[in-house]
């Protein structure tokens, strides 16, 4: 799995939609547009990407968004690729960060598919400290002044920020909600509270816990038991 940090225009969505299509390609028997590619087999591309609601159902965006995020859950196996554009921005930053935990947790480590799961919640990069097959990407950008130069270029690691100001500046918003923005945003953070980080020491007690109750007692010998015991002590 790749977490993709980075702001808004600089490329993320492309990124993962050049991916899938360059998949799709290689399946035809198609040329592709790299030097070279190795691509093993996929059965499935699953995509989560873009907001919108549905009136014909009665759906809002974000019923929407999970109505798609559980499909992928339920159907996806480990040689699906998965596209995840900013799964939870649709509700309260608390929920949307939880989310988004969940379902990289889920995909990472029971589907355990091929995955791209471009995010705007910085929470998520430390994932790659606690999941191996995890890494973190982001899209490369300048910063100038007061404004941003993208580079269209993907990068080993997370973004610092998603600069989301200048973004908001290119695209032609007045400078006295611009200059208000950047006085909240100063404050904000300033207030910011510890509570977005991850709780990872209660996460790996849950994952304990959740080990614990799989395990069946009776069909364990004395060395498997060890051996489980030890796979329990490298999650604490």
């Amino acid at each position: 799995m790749l977490i993709i940090t980075g702001p808004n225009m600089g490329g993320k969505s492309t990124y993962m939609r050049q991916t899938a299509l360059i998949v799709l390609l290689a399946h035809i028997g198609c040329f592709v547009p790299a030097e070279s590619a190795c691509i093993g087999p996929i059965d499935r591309i699953f995509t989560r990407i873009g907001a919108s609601d549905n009136l014909a159902q009665g759906h809002s965006t974000f019923m929407v968004e999970m109505t798609e995020t559980a499909n992928i859950l339920h159907n996806a196996t480990q040689h699906s690729l998965v596209l995840l554009d900013e799964i939870g921005r649709g509700t309260s930053t608390y929920d949307g960060l939880a989310l988004a935990f969940a379902c990289a947790d889920y995909l990472a480590t029971k589907i355990k598919a091929f995955t791209l799961f471009a995010t705007h919640y910085f929470e998520l990069t430390t994932l790659e400290e606690i999941f191996s097959v995890i890494r973190n990407k982001h899209v490369e950008v300048i910063e100038h002044k007061d404004t941003v130069v993208f580079l269209y270029t993907m990068l080993a690691g997370a973004a610092s920020k998603s600069y989301g100001l200048q973004v908001a500046q290119l695209a032609g918003l007045p400078q006295p909600v611009i200059q208000l923005a950047k006085a909240k945003l100063q404050q904000l953070e300033i207030e910011k509270s510890p509570g977005l980080a991850l709780p990872t020491v209660p996460y790996q007690e849950h994952r304990i816990v959740e080990k614990l109750k799989n395990i069946n007692v009776d069909s364990l010998s004395p060395k498997d038991a060890l051996d489980y015991l030890y796979q329990l002590k490298t999650l604490l």
